[in-house]
Order: structure tokens, then C-alpha cells, then sequence
């Protein structure tokens, strides 16, 4: 209490002692016979040698931040592609900064050069067609440059990956991210989202998940036969608002089963191995050198996949699939070597503030030599979507003749 009162006094008479200050200035100025308006030529040469050494200082802090903290502060890109990325964003840079050093140069040195003297009248320049010429010009060759580089970076960004390329589709929703592995075939199994299941998070379409999302909504616990059940029995009486409730969620229920009786009736069962043999897994483990396509789907909300180290980051549109592809140039163990932080991950984030837990979407991230790559992946083949979620066929799901229309 003590503490604060004794600042509180320093605080108040350090506001007396700046007006008392600036009234012995006011007098002082009186006596003088100056005006307030009025500028001494020694104020003049004073406030020009303060700018000189203004910039002399904001030049020196500002390569000392650069020597200090890094060129850009960014760190070494983990990928072949964030390599390109960096290069022209170093490229943009070099030409921001040699501006601001140039600019501010003729800006303090100017004003120190050409500070008022006494008998000296300013000189009226209006203009100059050759020097309007120039900084119209230059600016504009040197945008054109770095549009035309920046348009050849994106297209080859968004180019489609080599046949070699491993594909992967990351899904995600509030608050995580699942990464899942195409498997052998190295084509991702088919989607929708009709198929979401407690067994089916990622709604992959196959005959099982099929019939598993007939049966559930049939036969769920919040299926057609119990809310049919509900509303027909004459034992129970609900309110307005809850008979009408459970009417439009049953009409609701049973459009979706037809739909998924239709998709049941067109399904065809070859796409059913493409899907079977995906692997879904928390943990996103990549391979050294290999390139990848990342496939993005959101289940809730707008998402964004940011691999910072690797300079890649796309949108997760629900409704809308989107793309990326990268190649990693670094293992888990070499950026932990070139940072010589021995706990340092790779972390996927989402760069969009998709709700309250925001903050929870991570993903650890783990690159692998090209040898611990494979072994990972041979660990994972009895691991596949089938293996984990469907081991044994379901039994053929029969129409319900009682299902009202």
C-alpha cells in the first residue's frame, strides 16, 4: 500500500513539475519578445542535427535487430516447396528494405541538409516530367516483377503432384485434426457425409458403412422405430412443441434413409477396396524427400491446415474439398539438431479462430528418414480402416415395410 502511494505522489508531482515547465517556458518566451509561432534558427539547426541522429540511430537498430534475431525471424523452411516460398519472400525483402533505408535516407538527410537560414528563400519546384516519369516507371517494373514471380511460385504450388506422390486427407472439426493414409492402393477411399457413424467419424463409403448407417438410422437410439414408437404410443402425451419435434425429426430421418437406400441401390461394392485398406491416425508421420497430396475436409466450420515449417497452409471448407501439396526436406531429428532444441516437433495448427477451444487444434507432426519411414508404415498395415472398424461383414440390412411415408 505503502509502494503504491509513494509512485502515486511521484506520479502527481511529476505532472506539476512538466506544467510548471512549460509555463517557465511560455515566460521565458514572453520575455524574449518571441511569439509562439515563431522558430529560432538555433531551434532550426538544433531539430535538423536531431534528425540526422535520429536516422543514424534508426539505421544501427535496425541491423542490429536483423544481426540479432535472424534476416526474417522465420527459421529454415522444412520443405522443397516452403524453400521456393522463402526465396521469394527473401526477394520481396531485399527490395522493401533497400527502399526503406534509401526513402528515409532522403528524408532525414533533406531536412538536415536544407534546414532554414536566414536571408535563404525555399526554391519553388513545381514539377518535373522526367522525374515523374522515373518514380512512375521503376515502381512499376519492380511490382511486375514480383507479380510475374509470384504467379509462377503459385502455379507451382498448386500444380498437380508427380504420380509418386503419397496421398493423404486430412479431416477435421472442432477441435482436432485426423489424418488418413490412402494405404497400399495410394488412392483415398470415397466419402459422405449420410455414412457419419460413431464407428464412421470420416463417413467413409464402403458396403458396411452402408448398411451400418441404414441399420443406425432405423434402428439407433434416436432412429425412425423409436421416434415412430414414441409418437405412436398412446400411453405417452407430448406437448405441441415436442410432438412437432419429434414429427420433423422423424420426416428428416426418413428422407436420409431413402437417400441411403438409393446409395445402397448404386453402390458399387469394387470402390469398397479402396477405402478398406486407408489408415486413420491421430499422429501425421511423413517421409523425408517423398511428396505429398494433402486432401482437406472440414466437418463443421472453416478450418485452415498451417504447417509453418514447411511454408504450407490451405482453408478446410466444409462442403468444398480443398488441396495442397508439399515435400519435406528435413527429418524431426535434423530440425532438432540445426535448432538444438531435442524436444522440438513439427506441429500442424489451424489458422482460423473456428471456436471457443481454437487453441486445442494441434497435430503433432513427425518426419522420418526414408528406412523409419517404411517400417512405420509396414507397423501400420493391419491397422487399416477395416481392420479397426469392420473385422467381420455386417449382416444385409432388410427395408422397413412398417417405415411410414
Amino acid at each position: 500500500m505503502e509502494n503504491k502511494l509513494i509512485i502515486l505522489i511521484v506520479i502527481i508531482l511529476g505532472a506539476i513539475a512538466i506544467a510548471q515547465l512549460v509555463r517557465v517556458y511560455e515566460i521565458s518566451a514572453k520575455l524574449r519578445k518571441n511569439g509562439e509561432h515563431e522558430v529560432t534558427n538555433r531551434d532550426n539547426r538544433l531539430n535538423a542535427r536531431l534528425m540526422l541522429g535520429f536516422m543514424i540511430a534508426l539505421f544501427i537498430g535496425f541491423i542490429y535487430l536483423m544481426a540479432a534475431y535472424g534476416w526474417t525471424g522465420r527459421g529454415e523452411a522444412a520443405s522443397v516447396e516452403g524453400k521456393e516460398t522463402d526465396w521469394l519472400l527473401n526477394l520481396n525483402f531485399v527490395i522493401v528494405i533497400l527502399i526503406f533505408f534509401f526513402t528515409n535516407f532522403l528524408l532525414f538527410f533533406f531536412t538536415f541538409k536544407y534546414v532554414r537560414k536566414p536571408g535563404v528563400k525555399a526554391f519553388y519546384y513545381p514539377h518535373n516530367n522526367k522525374l515523374e516519369m522515373i518514380w512512375t516507371v521503376v515502381p512499376a517494373i519492380v511490382l511486375a516483377v514480383i507479380i510475374i514471380l509470384g504467379l509462377q511460385t503459385w502455379n507451382d504450388l498448386v500444380a498437380p503432384t508427380d504420380k509418386e506422390a503419397i496421398r493423404i486427407e486430412l479431416f477435421s472439426k472442432q477441435f482436432d485434426w485426423t489424418a488418413r493414409y490412402a494405404g497400399q492402393d495410394n488412392t483415398l477411399g470415397k466419402y459422405d457425409y449420410k455414412l457419419t457413424t460413431d464407428k464412421n467419424e470420416l463417413a467413409l463409403l464402403t458396403s458396411n458403412t452402408i448398411d451400418s448407417a441404414i441399420n443406425n438410422m432405423l434402428n439407433g437410439i434416436n432412429g425412425i422405430s423409436r421416434i415412430q414408437k414414441l409418437l405412436n404410443n398412446r400411453d405417452t402425451i407430448f406437448n405441441d412443441s415436442t410432438s412437432t419435434a419429434l414429427r420433423t425429426e422423424l420426416s428428416r430421418k426418413e428422407r436420409l434413409y431413402r437417400l441411403l437406400a438409393q446409395m445402397k441401390a448404386n453402390h458399387n461394392k469394387k470402390l469398397d477396396a479402396s477405402a478398406w485398406d486407408d489408415i486413420i491416425e491421430d499422429t501425421l508421420v511423413l517421409c523425408k524427400g517423398q511428396q505429398y497430396e494433402i486432401s482437406l475436409r472440414a466437418k463443421d466450420v472453416i478450418h485452415s491446415a498451417f504447417f509453418m515449417h514447411m511454408r504450407a497452409q490451405m482453408n478446410a471448407v466444409p462442403g468444398m474439398p480443398t488441396r495442397m501439396k508439399f515435400t519435406p526436406s528435413l527429418t524431426t531429428e535434423e530440425m532438432r539438431k540445426s535448432k538444438n532444441n531435442p524436444a522440438f516437433n513439427y506441429t500442424l495448427m489451424c489458422n482460423k479462430i473456428c471456436g471457443g477451444a481454437h487453441y486445442k487444434m494441434k497435430m503433432i507432426v513427425i518426419v522420418k528418414d526414408k528406412a523409419a519411414y517404411d517400417a512405420w508404415m509396414k507397423s501400420k498395415k493391419k491397422e487399416t480402416f477395416k481392420d479397426k472398424y469392420f473385422p467381420a461383414p455386417a449382416a444385409p440390412v432388410a427395408a422397413d415395410t412398417t417405415m411410414t411415408n
